[in-house]
């Protein structure tokens, strides 16, 4: 499929214009990401309408805590990825450099489809990063607009601003890696850099109605100093707010770093304590099963919202607008009058012909 953002260079080649990396192809070849390349002097995406599976999963997975809590989300994801993290933990599928392993085809109105069929709110776009695929993920997210199905993307963010305002059009709601606050830790250990996910953050929050959650993955003894959850914590208030909800996560051993050990609990804990004195409003700990940095609490008055233990939901303690109903303060984010019930299943489906 021919896609935009890209243009000729005086030396023949074609720039690639979607995200930070620029790309500079000759005839026949590839990006970084391996699946926009050139061919007959234009830049196609050679994975569009394929994909590594579909499945549907529990929202909180994404995750998202603030987006249609407990309903079922059909998530899938294509090949490939314009960042080269060390410590991925989709590798399989990111760094797939691949197109056969996409066994599965689906063109986006099958796929509107298949999340109907599911009784799936929402799609994710997910496992690789959704920038590399956008125009497969944009025509999917019109035809689940349609049938009245919302689009989720989850992604680390690394774009120009006009793709991203083009992309995040179509978009209901965004989880974005935010991977460290550290310009040398993009570099070193993503290939990329901090400051266009910084600009693309406060556009998403700024700009749009996206609903927008963090995720940073604690790697041991690399981006979890106290220093730099300051750093991360202050930026996140003062450029974001302090309503964005974040999520720490817990690292393991995948990639090319299996010999850093898994992401203890206590670092965790003092991630989200330091976030929450910085006036954090809604801070999580992930990939472990904790009520406390797990749950929903009211940021005024300490009170338990929504309960969760992995994913399942507990207590659901919101009144019907949304709100505390002690303080009366407004919990962020796009809740309905009671929570789905979809639990933590993990449903692989087919695509319906």
């Amino acid at each position: 499929m021919d896609v935009g953002y890209w243009h000729l260079l005086e030396n023949g080649r074609i720039q690639c214009d979607l995200c930070p990396r620029h790309c500079q192809l000759s005839e026949g070849q590839k990006g970084l990401c391996f699946v926009r390349s050139r061919a007959n002097d234009r830049m196609v995406l050679d994975t569009y309408g394929r994909s590594s599976g579909f499945c549907v999963d529990p929202v909180e997975k994404k995750p998202l805590n603030h987006f249609l809590p407990g309903t079922p989300i059909l998530s899938f994801g294509t090949a490939g990825c314009n960042l080269t993290c060390k410590f991925c933990q989709n590798w399989d599928i990111s760094k797939s450099t691949r197109t056969d392993r996409l066994a599965d085809r689906a063109s986006p109105e099958e796929l509107a489809r298949m999340a109907a069929i599911s009784g799936s709110r929402s799609v994710a776009y997910t496992y690789n990063d959704p920038v590399v695929f956008m125009e497969y993920a944009i025509d999917c997210a019109q035809a689940c607009r349609q049938l009245g199905i919302r689009s989720v993307a989850v992604t680390a963010g690394y774009m120009h601003l006009k793709p991203a305002a083009d992309f995040f059009a179509h978009m209901d709601a965004a989880n974005v890696d935010l991977k460290a606050f550290s310009e040398d830790f993009y570099h070193q250990l993503c290939g990329g850099h901090l400051q266009p996910v910084l600009e693309v953050l406060e556009y998403l929050v700024h700009e749009t109605k996206v609903w927008v959650e963090l995720t940073t993955l604690l790697l041991p003894g690399i981006n979890d100093s106290d220093a730099e959850l300051h750093r991360l914590s202050q930026w996140i208030v003062e450029h974001l707010g302090p309503g964005v909800p974040l999520h720490f996560s817990a690292f393991h051993p995948d990639w090319k770093m299996l010999n850093l050990p898994p992401t203890p609990m206590t670092t965790l804990v003092r991630a989200c304590t330091i976030a929450k004195n910085h006036g954090v409003h809604y801070v999580y700990a992930g990939n472990v099963r904790d009520r406390r940095w797990g749950s929903t609490w009211c940021h005024e008055c300490d009170q338990l919202l929504i309960e969760r233990s992995g994913y399942m939901l507990g207590q659901w303690n919101l009144d019907a607008q949304g709100h505390c109903p002690h303080c009366f303060n407004p919990c962020r984010g796009v809740f309905e009058a009671q929570p789905g019930n979809w639990g933590a299943k993990r449903l692989p489906m087919q695509v319906p012909r």
